[in-house]
């Protein structure tokens, strides 16, 4: 695949479709076997692309990974929803679509929405995990997050762990090159 033709840009709503495709595929690739069924499916089903186009034009922070003119994957983020702990910015959602993982395209688009909150003088950002969602969970650390809490969330009448990873540093580390 070339990736001359991969870009990370601002959501339209246009992309809307794209968007509950790509939301589609990855909650059924990732979450499968984790959240009961009816859950999955309804939780799925309340994605559609109107509700993606009513979020880009509310201007719900969204970056979209376009491939040859197709999304592929995304970021939502913004301002954390738990007060309680000490990290101003949260990433809400990164899903890529399932041929497209393990790319390096989720560390893309991680990357990106890290500097736009960085520029934006927002030092500190949390991400939520299921606790079984172990691809997700090995994601995160490798990107440099600590585990910071942990809670449970109902799916219907099961109880799923999640866990919250913490990011201090939204400006990514400079590469050191190595002495000429």
């Amino acid at each position: 695949m070339s990736t001359a033709a991969l870009a990370i840009r601002t959501a339209k709503p246009s992309d809307s479709h794209g968007l509950a495709r790509v939301h589609d595929a990855s909650w059924r690739f990732a979450y499968q076997g984790i959240l009961p069924g009816r859950e999955l499916e309804q939780m799925i089903a309340r994605r559609g692309p109107n509700w993606w186009e009513k979020a880009v034009r509310r201007r719900v922070p969204i970056l979209v990974l376009d491939a040859g003119s197709e999304v592929r994957g995304y970021i939502t983020f913004g301002a954390s929803r738990m007060r309680t702990l000490p990290f101003q910015t949260e990433v809400y959602e990164l899903y890529i679509q399932p041929e497209y993982a393990g790319l390096g395209f989720g560390k893309r688009l991680f990357r990106s929405a890290q500097q736009r909150l960085g520029r934006r003088g927002q030092d500190s950002l949390i991400v939520w995990c299921l606790s079984e969602n172990m691809p997700g969970c090995q994601f995160y650390e490798r990107l440099g997050g600590r585990i910071v809490a942990t809670s449970e969330e109902m799916f219907g009448d099961v109880p799923i762990g999640k866990v919250a990873f913490g990011f201090d540093r939204l400006t990514p580390p400079a590469l050191k090159l190595p002495p000429p």
